[in-house]
């Protein structure tokens, strides 16, 4: 990919798996977790580096003990092969099982270079100019490994304070980077004091600005159904108190001061997540004292919440609401900029890392001269389209402030105004937007014409309209496998190892009626073609061709009604579970969701839709309330003393 200050970044591209035995038998489910794994690594943009520690801010390694072992620098959050190295951790540190381990306690430093953290997420490193004045111009992208998924079946936050779809966004320039192959900048007399050409050779000098993103930290999901807006799902904000105090207070140890910008709509569907959101921070912050602003697009143009003290350490969360839609709505783009004036004193108060190379020093250890103090938090619904426009808004004015502190540009002059950076700029942040996107959604991000080109063009709504319907088609229909490869990959779902346990997993239990009116209805339609298609003679019969083509309409309209009226049961086509758990507990495994870790509100969906369907007039008679063959214990039974037999 590049050098980070003459640290070589790579991307991982291919991998191999290598086994360390043969099997002596067929196992149908190991075959499918490859397939999962192998999918994931395939299709995960994942990078590291032998010698810089690429999952911390650069603030966060001029912190750090450069003597440490890589691994050991890491950030937890971002350490994403962190569950694959887990052995090799425990065997460098002298943990193990004890069976048959030699020298058991016993720290093994000779592990460290073999424990290899990797990142996952986006990185662009580019040189460029500004006004002939060269620098490496950098855009880390980094996803937490914490509640990791897809869209849909990963919202919200868990009982340990983590959230979906969390982001760290690193903006970096370094001047007379020497490693990049571009000259100094010396600067004039007066960048003296640790500013650029202080000494007789120009420093090696770092400025970078974080932001983050993440889902509104209270529990809540959407419930895919077929259609087009899922059920919206929202617990009581009460008992999410413990869970976002645990978010918060990481955010605060971490960032600082933390800067709630909200995104999603005051209006529809999406009022219930900002309404739960604003009562958790008037929860958590003490005497918070509210402000709001209208508009005549509006009436809720900005809603800010603020503490009126400073003596508990919630005070640091300052909420700010901007009603992104409402306020840009027929391609006034340029109005997200009502956001920027309302979050610019807090930016400046936040101020962005700053650093030099400090001479002599072999690890490249970075001399601290400005410190980030504060953190934008941006999110909406799916902390992706929204959330990119602002998150460029933010970094590109950020940028202009950093080069006019270190005399690049003078009052007045805008990083914007250089026509090649702008357009580098536009088209990096442009990137990053669907990398992110096709990590959680699938598919690219929207308004990405914007973030390209600086206005909202009618090509760029239509390819908008295109990514929403393979977003729809992805949602529903392919993403509880990629969730089944995240789970796997991060530990957060373990194969058993018994055999009796590890039967049939991925076997569909759905009713076998159930899962043949999709072929039914696939059927329906060819029927109708080719009765509409075939050429008929002159001197036929008409009526009983009309009464054929009639005939599979009504059967193919049936079980177009049947699915889409029960789409609980043909969400995300896949294999389900079965635990050898008790026979009152194996419909929770019957569900068409995510396999190995099925969430609740999918569990609860499913027993729902099912009982409706027995109640069915014309199905519910074919399916018995209890059916043939559910008995996991009986099945993994048979199926252990088959490979006994082999």
């Amino acid at each position: 990919m590049g050098r980070l200050k003459g640290h070589m970044v790579y991307k991982v591209i291919a991998t191999e798996f290598l086994p360390l035995r043969e099997r002596p038998l067929h196992d149908p489910d190991e075959d499918t977790y490859l397939g999962l794994l192998k999918t994931l690594l395939r299709t995960g943009p994942m990078y590291f580096s032998y010698s810089s520690d690429i999952t911390n801010s650069f603030q966060r390694q001029a912190k750090s003990d450069l003597g440490a072992p890589l691994w050991k620098r890491a950030d937890d959050r971002f350490f994403w092969n962190r569950f694959i190295q887990s052995d090799l951790i425990d065997f460098r540190s002298g943990v193990g099982s004890g069976s048959g381990m030699r020298h058991q306690g016993a720290q093994r430093a000779g592990v460290d270079p073999f424990i290899l953290p990797v990142m996952f997420g986006m990185m662009r490193i580019t040189a460029t100019q500004i006004k002939s004045t060269p620098f490496t111009f950098t855009l880390i992208t980094r996803r937490s490994r914490h509640r990791a998924g897809t869209r849909y079946f990963s919202r919200g936050i868990d009982e340990q304070g983590h959230v979906s779809n969390f982001n760290e966004t690193e903006q970096v320039i370094i001047l007379n980077d020497n490693t990049t192959g571009l000259g100094g900048f010396a600067g004039g007399g007066g960048m003296q004091n640790g500013r650029v050409g202080s000494g007789d050779e120009p420093e090696v000098q770092v400025m970078a600005y974080v932001q983050t993103r993440g889902s509104v930290p209270v529990y809540w999901a959407e419930v895919n159904t077929l259609r087009y807006v899922p059920n919206l799902q929202i617990r009581g904000v009460e008992s999410a108190i413990d869970a976002a105090r645990k978010h918060f207070d990481e955010q605060i140890r971490i960032y600082g001061e933390n800067y709630l910008v909200n995104l999603v709509n005051q209006k529809g569907r999406e009022k219930r997540v900002k309404e739960a959101y604003e009562q958790m921070v008037r929860i958590l912050v003490d005497s918070p004292a509210e402000e709001k602003q209208g508009s005549q697009r509006s009436d809720e143009k900005i809603h800010a919440i603020n503490s009126n003290q400073r003596s508990q350490e919630y005070s640091r969360l300052h909420y700010v609401y901007f009603d992104f839609h409402n306020e840009t709505k027929g391609l006034q783009w340029h109005r997200s900029k009502i956001l920027l004036d309302q979050l610019k004193q807090g930016l400046i108060q936040g101020q962005y890392f700053r650093g030099v190379d400090m001479p002599g020093d072999a690890d490249g250890r970075l001399e601290i001269r400005n410190e980030q103090t504060a953190v934008v938090r941006t999110n909406c619904m799916d902390c992706l389209d929204r959330t990119n426009v602002v998150q460029s808004m933010l970094a590109r004015w950020t940028l202009t402030r950093q080069l006019l502190d270190i005399g690049i540009l003078q009052p007045g002059e805008s990083a914007e105004d250089d026509a090649a950076f702008e357009d580098l700029f536009r088209n990096t942040w442009a990137d990053n937007a669907d990398v992110v996107s096709k990590s959680y959604s699938g598919t690219g991000a929207l308004k990405t014409d914007f973030t390209r080109t600086g206005v909202r063009t009618r090509a760029g709504a239509l390819q908008d309209l295109n990514n929403s319907v393979t977003r729809y088609v992805k949602n529903n229909f392919a993403d509880g496998p990629r969730q089944d490869g995240f789970d796997l990959f991060l530990g957060t779902f373990l194969p058993p190892t018994s055999t009796v346990t590890n039967t049939l997993l991925f076997v569909d239990r759905r009713p076998v009626l159930i899962q043949s009116l999709p072929y039914i209805f696939a059927a329906s339609i060819f029927m109708i073609l080719v009765s509409t298609l075939t050429r008929r003679l002159p001197d036929s019969t008409i009526w009983p061709l009309r009464v054929f083509t009639i005939l599979w309409f009504v059967v193919g309209s049936w079980c177009l009604h049947f699915i889409y009226n029960h789409g609980m049961l043909y969400v995300s086509p896949s294999r389900t579970k079965c635990f050898g758990m008790a026979d009152t507990n194996v419909v929770r495994y019957q569900v068409n969701w995510p396999k190995l870790n099925t969430p609740q509100w999918a569990t609860e969906g499913y027993q729902k839709t099912i009982s409706s369907v027995r109640e069915d007039k014309v199905l519910g008679p074919f399916i018995a309330k209890r059916e043939r063959g559910m008995s996991t214990s009986r099945l993994g039974h048979l199926e252990e003393g088959k490979k006994r037999k082999e």
